[in-house]
């Protein structure tokens, strides 16, 4: 990262200085010690430049209009979106720390797993700011593990939460009768249905995630909180798993001579009726696919008995964001009842809330039941009830050397 850096940072700087001007009023004293009220004050009037991944057009959707609007109806914010990838960002923040440039163009950044430990150690973010939000403190479980840490990484107040992800299995329920409960159900499956089944080759984020899930469905997770990011270690605690991916492959797709590069691949295989499962870490995804045609209306989503692994993604404040209030409204919102649940409805995104539904009033928690969640979808309670935390981040880059190692190239 420190070699890409130096040959992207002039050109960094370079867009700081254009676009870096949002007009907003300079505040004096840190805002941490303001009350809540002077905050709200200090954000009334300015421009909230929020950074983050622009991949997704109904996730852009959300924030331009119900987000954008919401705040601009409720707190005077301008919240300006600005379409970035994270490793960019991380090295414009990287080259602003280099140069001691105490006001930088970013207020808010979507950010977790690996990147949040990169930004944090680096120190490039600003805070602890989490209990100056009274969203957080009234509606979020800060003892949560799904608070507390980020892909295994304490998060210390230094990133507010903003949705949840789960890994979902994706079938047709008019050609399986009946869904594997877990990895040995599976592995029948795929004998009796040899060639039908695969996943996407880690790296693929959704492959990885499958890989993973199969490693806890058969040694549990807890062993891999407080691993040593060690190869042999990790070799050694997944093996059971490994052997069992080398038993399944002869079933697979193409004998798992060859595996999907990308899930896209693996979605259209499904759409094609080439295979007979696909997988999502959006639980809300086979609903969007029904709704677009892709999928059959006959489509399903099922997890293991053992759960399936779910994250957290987050917002973090950089350390010269020039607009540290506006910054803490715009989240503030965020995690209010009445944003996560529009957010929840898969019309609009179809992302997991964080809000703790025990802290939820009664007319609070009819915002989320209300939500028609599609068809194909498994209700929040039910994927709550069978979530298991994702490994922290530097143990997944080794998991996937060794599936590398192993599976592919076993037995050809």
């Amino acid at each position: 990262m420190k070699k890409k850096f130096l040959s992207i940072l002039l050109i960094l700087v370079l867009a700081s200085s254009l676009v870096g001007c949002s007009g907003n009023k300079k505040i004096e004293g840190n805002v941490l010690e303001k009350s809540w009220e002077d905050i709200l004050a200090e954000a009334k009037g300015t421009t909230v430049n929020f950074y983050g991944w622009g991949g997704s057009q109904k996730v852009n959707n959300w924030i331009d209009t119900y987000l954008a609007k919401r705040l601009k109806e409720e707190y005077d914010i301008t919240l300006n979106r600005v379409p970035m990838n994270i490793d960019d960002i991380l090295n414009k923040l990287l080259g602003e720390k280099q140069l001691n440039s105490q006001e930088g163009t970013i207020d808010i950044v979507w950010i977790n797993g690996e990147n949040f430990y990169t930004a944090k150690e680096n120190e490039l973010l600003f805070g602890p700011f989490t209990d100056k939000l009274p969203n957080f403190n009234k509606y979020i479980d800060n003892n949560s593990d799904e608070v507390k840490y980020d892909f295994g990484f304490k998060v210390d107040g230094y990133e507010a939460p903003y949705g949840k992800a789960q890994l979902v299995m994706i079938y047709d329920k008019n050609k399986i009768d009946t869904i594997p409960k877990n990895y040995k159900e599976l592995l029948e499956l795929a004998k009796k249905n040899p060639g039908k089944l695969t996943y996407p080759a880690p790296p693929d984020f959704t492959g990885s995630a499958f890989v993973r899930n199969i490693i806890y469905d058969i040694v549990g997770y807890k062993q891999f909180m407080n691993m040593e990011p060690d190869k042999e270690t990790v070799e050694k605690a997944i093996k059971p798993a490994i052997d069992y991916l080398k038993e399944l492959k002869p079933y697979l797709w193409r004998e798992g001579k060859t595996y999907p590069a990308t899930i896209s691949q693996l979605d259209n295989m499904f759409s094609d009726n080439e295979v007979l499962m696909t997988m999502s870490y959006n639980p809300n995804h086979a609903a969007s696919k029904i709704q677009t045609g892709e999928f059959p209306d006959t489509t399903n989503t099922f997890i293991f008995d053992n759960g399936t692994i779910g994250n957290t993604h987050f917002l973090a404040i950089p350390f010269n964001a020039p607009n540290k209030a506006g910054a803490l409204a715009v989240i503030n919102f965020i995690l209010s009842p009445e944003a996560q649940a529009s957010k929840y409805d898969p019309k609009n995104w179809g992302d997991l809330p964080v809000l703790d539904n025990n802290k939820l009033s009664d007319s609070e928690m009819s915002l989320f039941t209300d939500v028609k969640i599609g068809k194909g979808t498994l209700p929040q309670q039910y994927l709550l009830d069978h979530r298991v935390p994702e490994m922290p981040a530097n143990l997944i880059p080794i998991i996937e050397e060794i599936w590398l190692e192993n599976i592919p190239v076993e037995g050809e």
